[in-house]
């Protein structure tokens, strides 16, 4: 059967399809646009205490709660399981006395101290072995194995080679966190696509441009995560460090002032040497590592809100 539409119909009728098919294309385009787009709207403060705040305080609070009916139901001797207001006069005759910041800043000194050098070593070394094939064949593995190497087997040759004093500290902190940072970097080299390698070297980055312009922003995502181990490792190193190494010249740290509570069989003592540790690292990864990793995941469009 023949049809029966009018030139006029036709016309319409795919004036209509372009006007759909525009109204698509603007679709799309729009859609992409908000895919691309960055959302730098600052969070409200009661949506980040409800999510970010109040879960770990909760958890605290909950965990304080289950110490104390473990005390109060009596599973143990009190000088086993102190209560946790007893602990807390820990806390507060330390502060009485002007020893609470002694403490932390003796420890937090030599740890940050012995992290920055652990970062002026590991950072070179890290790059001359992610980039240099012999290299890498010749010390990869020495350095994956000083990282599963426990910080507390560097102690003692530490304290022979060096003595009871802060270099036998900060040797011990390298140790341990130097091949951290290293093999951190190194996987992150690894993980550049070479397009962009290829790329920089076309438009000129050779050498230490190369190196600085196009490696190590293309690998800071792994770098960071290597920063991050090497903290770790170098606070865990300083705490070994600090409990088996005793001497009044080296003052009074948190690891000689948990050592000092087992020494006295105090487990109030113990406890509250225990908690600052855990706030100290806390605090460094909430207030330097965790704004770097927010900053880079921003800077690359994962991060949707600040």
């Amino acid at each position: 059967m023949a049809s029966t539409d009018t030139p006029v119909d036709k016309t319409e009728r795919d004036s209509g399809a372009e006007r759909d098919r525009g109204q698509d294309l603007a679709g799309l385009e729009a859609g992409l646009d908000a895919l691309d787009a960055v959302q730098t709207r600052r969070t409200p403060f009661r949506q980040t205490f409800v999510q970010k705040i109040l879960p770990p305080v909760t958890a605290v609070l909950l965990v304080v709660v289950v110490w104390q009916i473990l005390v109060w139901a009596k599973v143990t001797d009190s000088y086993k399981l102190p209560a946790p207001s007893t602990v807390w006069h820990e806390v507060e005759d330390a502060w009485l006395q002007g020893t609470l910041l002694e403490y932390i800043w003796t420890s937090v000194s030599r740890g940050l101290l012995g992290f920055l050098m652990a970062l002026a070593i590991g950072t070179p070394l890290g790059l001359i072995v992610a980039r240099v094939r012999f290299i890498r064949a010749a010390i990869g593995p020495i350095l994956s194995g000083l990282q599963s190497l426990p910080s507390v087997a560097w102690v003692p040759p530490a304290v022979i080679w060096l003595g009871l004093n802060d270099q036998m500290m900060y040797a011990v902190i390298l140790l341990g966190a130097v091949p951290s940072i290293a093999n951190g970097l190194v996987a992150g080299v690894d993980q550049v696509p070479p397009l962009f390698l290829r790329a920089g070297r076309t438009l000129g980055a050779t050498g230490l441009r190369h190196t600085w312009h196009i490696v190590m922003p293309a690998a800071l995502p792994g770098y960071l995560a290597g920063l991050k181990q090497g903290w770790a490792f170098s606070w865990r190193s300083l705490m070994a460090a600090e409990i088996i190494a005793q001497s009044p010249d080296l003052g009074m740290g948190l690891g000689q002032l948990l050592e000092a509570g087992r020494t006295n069989s105090s487990m109030s003592q113990v406890f509250f040497a225990i908690l600052l540790i855990l706030v100290v690292g806390i605090a460094i990864d909430l207030l330097i590592f965790s704004p770097l990793e927010r900053r880079v995941l921003r800077s690359r469009g994962l991060l949707v809100r600040s």
